[in-house]
């Protein structure tokens, strides 16, 4: 698995070199240059609710205390429990059922690990801010294709540039994404999703997802913008929108491969302590080739 990772980092690597020259000048058109090279882009925070119109499910703290142990000395630490908001009225019936069972699994102080948590992909729009926002993710422009890679996992997305979607979906976690720039901004479509994933604050969705991003380099090419609109008739009553903003931070950090599954020794293998009989969450494991 390592082998067939370092292959696909490397084809990417390859592909970035000419992206890198090609980013300022796409068939002699004039395009941003969102490229990365060893500076990637940081989230500053989480989703931020759009200027205008409805944003995603909020969060209210609650009354709950939740107690922890915190740092080496086993501080307990006390946290209102943070409970997701059940009357939101964009909300299909299904869905305020689907989110009354997280806040009692909160309450209860169950321990949930969501999919990527899990070693499983994030899906989209949450690739933007995989691992609670303090991610990094590159971004690698060439004439024919976008590709971004969250250093989560090293997750990776390709965007396929001024085709239409194809005509034969399969649905996945990033599903099928085309894009075009229009003057400073990259627009990226997205369809095809399978239903796995998760949307922010832990919001589930149907196969009926669609996302359209629009990358935009803001505050004199300092900061990547991303606002991004969701639209799932089957999951809410109306579309609903909301911003991520990056930056860059000092010091080059040439992409590596960080592997999730394979590296579940780190930190005393919280999430899969192998050879104990008691797993608490199984490594994934593909049943078929992705290719």
């Amino acid at each position: 698995m390592s082998m067939f990772r370092a292959a696909i980092m490397a084809c990417l690597l390859g592909a970035w070199a000419t992206g890198a020259q090609a980013a300022g000048s796409l068939a002699g058109q004039s395009v941003p240059n969102f490229s990365s090279i060893d500076s990637p882009w940081y989230p500053m925070s989480a989703v931020r609710p759009p200027a205008n119109g409805l944003g995603p499910v909020k969060t209210i703290n609650s009354n709950i205390v939740h107690r922890q142990l915190v740092g080496e000395a086993g501080n307990v630490e006390e946290r209102p429990t943070v409970l997701l908001d059940v009357n939101d009225p964009n909300l299909k019936p299904w869905v305020v059922e689907s989110l009354k069972k997280v806040n009692e699994d909160r309450i209860a102080e169950k321990r949930v690990y969501t999919p990527h948590a899990t070693c499983l992909p994030a899906g989209v729009p949450e690739f933007l801010i995989i691992g609670g926002a303090f991610q990094a993710m590159y971004l690698m422009q060439t004439p024919r294709e976008v590709v971004m890679v969250n250093t989560f996992d090293s997750q990776a997305r390709r965007v396929y540039m001024n085709v239409p979607h194809t005509s034969n979906l399969k649905p996945s976690w990033y599903g099928d994404s085309v894009g075009h720039y229009e003057g400073d901004t990259l627009v990226v479509d997205t369809i095809g999703f399978n239903d796995k994933s998760l949307l922010t604050n832990d919001v589930p969705h149907t196969s009926q997802l669609h996302v359209v991003e629009r990358f935009k380099l803001i505050e004199n090419g300092t900061q990547l913008q991303v606002e991004f609109t969701v639209d799932d008739p089957g999951t809410f009553n109306a579309p609903w929108g909301g911003t991520v903003t990056f930056r860059r931070r000092g010091g080059a950090l040439p992409l590596t491969e960080a592997p999730c599954a394979e590296s579940n020794a780190m930190n005393g293998g919280a999430f899969f302590p192998q050879g104990t009989g008691s797993e608490v969450i199984p490594i994934p494991i593909a049943s078929k080739p992705d290719f």
